[in-house]
């Protein structure tokens, strides 16, 4: 852990930077301190995707595939879901939009029709 935190404190960027960011969040969440991990998790998916490189920003999945870990071990599971939805669904092959709008109204049951 204090290797992650001096590397990303002293100018890690980029690719290296964000894989660090995983796993020390990983890390966090391993030895309870979750929401931490979700706070460093969150601040990274505001990170505006056209200010990275390619190589950066294909590991957005893999910062959602942990930040849905972390929410479920912080009692936020229909977060967890969400985020998780909201990755997965630009890679199928059919029904992205549904799926992505479920993601959407498991935060916000209140716009669901049924």
């Amino acid at each position: 852990m204090p290797l992650y935190r001096w590397a990303l404190d002293h100018g890690l960027a980029g690719y290296r930077r964000r894989r660090a960011v995983i796993q020390m969040s990983s890390s966090l969440r391993n030895i309870g301190q979750v929401e931490t991990a979700v706070t460093v998790l969150e601040a990274e998916r505001d990170i505006a995707p056209a200010t990275l490189d390619e190589q950066t920003r294909a590991l957005a999945d893999a910062i959602s595939a942990t930040l849905a870990l972390c929410l479920v071990d912080s009692g936020r599971e229909r977060e967890a879901v969400s985020v998780a939805l909201a990755a997965l669904a630009p890679h199928l092959p059919r029904y992205q939009r549904s799926m992505g709008n479920y993601a959407r109204l498991l935060l916000d049951p209140a716009d669901n029709p049924r």
